[in-house]
């Protein structure tokens, strides 16, 4: 009976082949599957193909004059008209009614030197004056005197009443009256002179602005020692620094191998480093007459054609030199992109923005074009990047690879 039991307990080997291939089948098929799918899902997300690699650039803030410059050049704004105002006398100064970024007046009094001495030489001067004036007139009493004398004298004399020498004493007496009276005037005169002199050398201790202009620099205050000469350490040889702000150009340093691409009165725009959204007209002033051996350039100056309070001696400047004046409809600026940046066929022109490793198709509206690049009416925003090239080989959801700059 024991022996029967255990028979039945045995299990033949043709019962468990089956489900052993069945488990093989499964331990190999699953993850075979798993990765079908697993590819089937990175062929759709484009994991698989290669990116391709494009040529990248941003929606920018264009000016329409940057398609007509022939030549970039950089420079300073200087003031054509700028002085450095001083006195003809040494003296200390008493007086000083300016400051920096005053507006002063031509003729206008800025600045005065002790003139005490100057002062006292001109009245002297004037007393000397007086003085000779009336030695003339007690002179030119003295000549009418004569006068009369001489000619009463003659008539008797012709008619032999007097003595030819009370005669000849007439005469000399107004003779000598007359060179008196000339000598006096004479004197006179360079007394005239003399104060003439004082009052000159009185005005130069009064420091006069030369010309309409604004004040940049004060270079010496009230109790300064002021000398034309500065021949001590504590004298000061300009009182202030003034500037013509009506005469500001921009000076500009052009290589030799270019300066056949500027000429005078060549329209330009000039962009100031202190303000990089403004555009300024300009037109070339000069092209001075040397080069400087040292930088292998010459120097050009460029004027503004409309005033701008903002704009200040020694500002860093940029100017280009246009190929022609701009018209009214090109002083703005524009959303722009390349050209070649705009795809045009099978459809709507588009662009393809740049997101991570992907290119997102988006729709644009053109404007004018410029040259190489073209108007944004509508489309992706400034600073957006986009592919420039290959766009031909670009669909929506093209992953993508932009080389390192």
């Amino acid at each position: 009976m024991p022996e029967m039991e255990l028979e039945k307990l045995r299990i033949e080997k043709s019962a468990l082949r089956p489900k052993a291939r069945k488990k093989k089948w499964l331990a190999w098929g699953v993850p075979l599957l798993l990765l079908l799918v697993a590819l089937g899902v990175l062929y759709r997300q484009g994991l698989l193909t290669p990116a391709v690699p494009i040529q990248a650039t941003t929606v920018q803030n264009i000016y329409p004059s940057q398609t007509l410059t022939q030549l970039n050049a950089s420079g300073y704004v200087v003031a054509d008209r700028k002085s450095a105002v001083a006195s003809k006398l040494t003296g200390r100064l008493v007086y000083l009614g300016i400051e920096e970024g005053s507006r002063v007046k031509e003729g206008q009094v800025i600045a005065r030197l002790e003139n005490r001495d100057a002062v006292a030489a001109r009245d002297r001067a004037a007393q000397n004056v007086a003085v000779a004036r009336h030695s003339l007139e007690q002179m030119l009493a003295e000549l009418t005197n004569a006068r009369l004398d001489y000619t009463r004298k003659k008539t008797l004399a012709e008619k032999g009443t007097i003595a030819r020498s009370v005669f000849d004493t007439a005469e000399a007496r107004h003779r000598t009256a007359m060179a008196a009276v000339e000598g006096q005037s004479a004197a006179l005169r360079a007394n005239q002179a003399a104060l003439e002199e004082a009052t000159v050398l009185l005005d130069y201790t009064n420091i006069r602005a030369p010309f309409d202009a604004v004040v940049l620099t004060k270079n010496a205050d009230i109790g300064d020692i002021v000398t034309p000469l500065a021949a001590t350490a504590d004298a000061k040889a300009a009182v202030v620094t003034i500037a013509d702000m009506e005469s500001l150009l921009v000076a500009v340093d052009v290589s030799e191998s270019n300066i056949a691409q500027v000429k005078t009165g060549q329209p330009c725009e000039i962009r100031l480093d202190a303000f990089p959204d403004s555009r300024f007209p300009g037109r070339v002033h000069m092209i001075l007459p040397t080069a400087d051996r040292s930088k292998a350039s010459i120097s050009v100056k460029v004027a503004f054609l409309e005033r701008d309070p903002r704009i200040l001696p020694e500002m860093s400047a940029k100017v280009a030199f246009l190929s022609r004046e701009t018209g009214p409809g090109e002083q703005a600026p524009l959303r722009a992109v390349p050209a070649a940046a705009v795809a045009q066929g099978n459809g709507p022109p588009r662009v393809f923005l740049i997101q991570g490793d992907r290119v997102r198709e988006v729709p644009v509206q053109l404007g004018r074009r410029l040259g190489e690049i073209v108007e944004l009416l509508e489309g992706p925003a400034i600073g957006s990047r986009i592919a420039v090239a290959p766009v031909e080989k670009l669909t929506d959801g093209t992953r993508v690879s932009v080389p390192k700059q």
